[in-house]
């Protein structure tokens, strides 16, 4: 039995650590070229200083109304990420930068997210789960050097018309504005969202499976 209870324990802390990503942010950015398995999840914050934070999710103000995340991590897997670097490396050539509103949204999110909305429209059912769920999608907008929002001619995470990408009736300004979000996305392997100019998928993960990992948060 003394032999048998120390192997127990090790089953155990490895099957805690598996269900946890870790949120600890290191002072020190690490190179993402260095991550040979493209599926693992990563904080996107470890990673690069040249992003924006927004994590709606993390705050009550969402479509929701409700703050759904514990707090406001971005992670993302591999694969995502350096395609998202390399995205938001375009953008800084042209004086913009990317502005994160959500990323990875484990499982048990999605569920708590239905229970508030339970409308395929908005959310997508858990059943299925979503891209988000998968570690390969980002909910994003633009900021300039002076870091003020482009105009995108509607907030995130509204759900008229006036939100998609075919939805043409917008001053030129706000166009141009969704063109250069939606034409370097493209150019970087993702994929665009007809009904939602802030939603972009990686090509391919789709085939990723769904998750339920957590963050631990610092607080």
């Amino acid at each position: 039995m003394k032999k048998v209870l120390p192997l127990l324990l090790i089953v155990v802390l490895i099957s805690c650590k598996s269900t946890h990503l870790n949120s600890k942010k290191s002072t020190e950015l690490f190179d993402i070229a260095k991550e040979n398995d493209s599926t693992t999840f990563v904080n996107l914050r470890n990673y690069s200083n040249d992003f924006v934070f927004d994590m709606k999710y993390a705050t009550p103000d969402n479509f929701l109304k409700e703050k759904v995340y514990p707090c406001d991590e971005c992670f993302l897997r591999v694969k995502t990420v350096k395609a998202l670097l390399k995205a938001n490396k375009s953008f800084l050539e042209k004086g913009y930068k990317i502005k994160l509103y959500d990323c990875y949204r484990p499982k048990s999110i999605q569920k708590k997210m239905w229970k508030i909305v339970p409308d395929a429209n908005y959310v997508a059912n858990p059943k299925k789960g979503s891209i988000h769920n998968r570690g390969g999608a980002v909910d994003i907008s633009l900021v300039d050097s002076n870091g003020m929002e482009l105009n995108m001619g509607t907030k995130f995470d509204f759900f008229g018309k006036e939100a998609s990408h075919n939805y043409l009736n917008l001053s030129e300004q706000i166009l141009a504005n969704r063109k250069l979000l939606k034409t370097i996305m493209l150019e970087n392997n993702f994929k665009s969202f007809d009904s939602e100019w802030w939603h972009y998928n990686l090509s391919g993960s789709s085939k990723d499976q769904v998750s339920n990992l957590k963050w631990k948060c610092l607080n």
